[in-house]
């Protein structure tokens, strides 16, 4: 039987899941169940806000939302629920990322976005985040990012 997923994985396009495979890999090693879905906050926006507004409903605890540009997805994922809102700023404009990341830190009080590194190091950082999110009240999640970071100390 298959888990319940735990994280929400959105991409504002298909053509951005190669920058963010990494956050599956993490999970996987981790063995946090997800979920993954592509939808743009500009393109899509109604079908974001249904995604969103369902997700509690549905077990997920925590959203990684990635996205690059404008960077409008963190954000609007954040305004529309009261879950931990990962946002991972991608490197698909001309700025190499830093437009992305000034848009998911620069989020307005009271709709925080909590924001890791541009690209594959931030794909990498949003999984691990969300593990030590999900720690809290899931023991399997808190012995297996327990044993990673022990790993690192032990390197």
């Amino acid at each position: 039987m298959e888990q319940q997923p735990l994280v929400g994985v959105l991409v504002g396009s298909r053509t951005d899941e190669p920058r963010i495979e990494d956050t599956f890999k993490v999970l996987n090693d981790l063995g946090v169940p997800y979920e993954y879905n592509a939808m743009s906050a500009h393109r899509s926006p109604q079908r974001v806000m249904e995604y969103v507004t369902t997700a509690e409903e549905r077990g997920i605890e925590v959203i990684i939302a990635a996205a690059g540009g404008s960077a409008a997805l963190p954000g609007v994922v954040a305004s529309w629920t009261t879950l931990p809102v990962i946002g991972v700023p991608l490197p698909s404009s001309d700025m190499q990322g830093i437009d992305a990341l000034y848009t998911i830190a620069q989020m307005p009080p009271g709709v925080p976005v909590a924001c890791v590194a541009i690209g594959a190091w931030g794909a990498r950082n949003a999984a691990y985040l969300a593990a030590s999110i999900l720690s809290i009240k899931h023991p399997a999640v808190h012995e297996a990012y327990a044993k990673y970071r022990e790993g690192l100390r032990n390197a």
